[in-house]
């Protein structure tokens, strides 16, 4: 039988005071210096529910913040991750929901059932909410729908109702808003007789249509005296951000701005939510991983993906860059006879088009990130052209002048001549072409990251390929 009574280090593990983050000493047994669960704890986690000692597991668990919960379950494999969730049930609050990864959150809501659903989603605040609903199947939607009460229940359907990514589907809709003809002792008798759902910095002001006519900091509330009207005091320029907007303007439209929060307003104008900095910080580092990946074609790239969806997302891009390498490969096969004549044409003709791509890789990169942060739009377009192909032709001459430098000694002065020439060639051309596509891309409104890369590639290696075989040819270094 086995022995399961804990070792020494799980007894230091288990003696953290539970509920919230565990001092210095005892921080140490379970987090690294970069705050990530150790190997260590996490075997011992994995070993108690392989020798189904749930208390132990649960005793082990206890103790973490709810952020750390959720990293633990993303840790395990989806087997011991069902384990570890049956033992640790009434551990598993909102936080943690809220905290867990999109596919592990789906994986996990999969094992409970509509009641248990509704439940979690009653205690998330409605964005959250929003996001663990959305990504079940219709059916299942409307079991957990039918299961929350009619308030909750209005609030999610209606944040539903809006497209995947835009502000109706991610704001919050719990947040204050007060009438203009009130004074600030109102205001303040207003929020101490409040039932508060939620943290707030500022308050929205109204008018008797609910539509947004100023706002209030709290600082500003807690300083003035309480005769003053709320009129005299409010900022009535604000920022204000239609439900409809897409993410990625609501997140440029903060950082542009500096704003901790902001009003939503529906196509009449009214207040229906607000959208505050903690959201858009989330929104900032998906949007930014999310466009990294799409440049490599990795899809969404999250190591919890199926196999199955990283592999359709991944292949497509292959196909694709296989269908383009093949323009490149029939360039090289129309110089065949020039090859065979001169077999040091075969060997340098890596080299020019891997520099090429690389120039066009660094240049798709800073134009998709401009594009990306409303920096290129149609009034700078041109400058941003001409500016990268400066850098690209002094780029192009510095390398040139390397590589034939290289390639006279080595091979003949005439070769590297032509190497030179044909490599500030492709550079120029990998310059124009990383602005060009995806601009062109964006102008079709086209995501520009999603397949910006493969086209790049494929003048870059072809241009290349073109550019030093044909000066060759035309020097007479090969028939």
């Amino acid at each position: 039988m086995a022995d399961l009574a804990p070792d020494p280090a799980e007894e230091k593990l288990l003696a953290a005071e539970p509920g919230g983050r565990p001092d210095d000493r005892i921080d140490d047994e379970r987090h690294d210096e970069e705050n990530r669960l150790k190997p260590e704890y996490v075997r011992s986690v994995t070993t108690a529910l392989d020798e189904d000692d749930t208390d132990r597991a649960y005793d082990l668990v206890e103790p973490l913040h709810p952020a750390d919960i959720a990293d633990l379950l993303e840790l395990l494999d989806r087997d011991d991750r069902r384990a570890l969730a049956a033992a640790i049930t009434d551990l598993l609050s909102s936080e943690v929901i809220a905290e867990l990864n999109d596919y592990v959150r789906e994986d996990m809501i999969e094992t409970l059932d509509a009641g248990a659903v509704a439940g979690i989603a009653e205690q998330l605040e409605t964005d959250d909410a929003v996001q663990m609903i959305e990504d079940l199947d219709d059916a299942d939607q409307q079991a957990v729908l039918a299961e929350l009460d009619a308030e909750d229940r209005a609030a999610i359907e209606s944040a539903l109702a809006y497209p995947e990514e835009t502000a109706g589907r991610l704001m919050s809709r719990d947040f204050v808003a007060v009438p203009e003809h009130l004074t600030v002792g109102d205001v303040i008798d207003y929020l101490r007789q409040r039932e508060a759902t939620t943290d707030f910095w500022e308050i929205f002001v109204v008018d008797a249509a609910h539509h947004p006519v100023g706002t209030c900091e709290l600082s500003w509330i807690l300083t003035t005296p309480r005769t003053i009207a709320l009129t005299d005091v409010m900022k009535r320029d604000q920022t204000l951000v239609p439900a409809a907007m897409d993410q990625e303007e609501v997140a440029l439209m903060f950082q542009k701005y500096g704003l901790i929060s902001a009003a939503v307003i529906d196509e009449n104008g009214r207040l229906v939510g607000q959208m505050t900095v903690d959201d858009v910080v989330h929104i900032i580092s998906e949007e930014a991983g999310e466009d990294t990946l799409l440049l490599s074609g990795a899809g969404e790239g999250d190591i919890n993906e199926p196999i199955r969806d990283a592999y359709s997302s991944r292949v497509r891009w292959l196909i694709a860059n296989l269908g383009t390498a093949v323009i490149a490969s029939a360039i090289i096969a129309f110089f065949g006879a020039a090859i065979e004549q001169l077999v040091a044409l075969a060997v340098l003709m890596p080299v020019v088009a891997s520099v090429g791509g690389n120039a066009g890789t660094q240049t798709m990169a800073v134009t998709v990130r401009a594009i990306a942060m409303n920096q290129l739009t149609r009034s700078n377009t041109g400058r941003m052209l001409v500016r990268e192909m400066r850098v690209a032709l002094l780029n192009g001459v510095t390398i040139a002048v390397l590589v034939g430098l290289a390639t006279g000694v080595i091979f003949t002065p005439m070769l590297g001549g032509v190497i030179a020439l044909a490599m500030v060639i492709n550079v120029i051309t990998a310059g124009l072409a990383g602005v060009a596509v995806p601009v062109m891309f964006e102008r079709l409104d086209q995501d520009p990251a999603v397949a910006s890369s493969v086209f790049v590639t494929m003048i870059t290696d072809s241009m290349g390929f073109f550019a030093f075989l044909g000066l060759a040819v035309a020097a007479g270094l090969a028939g």
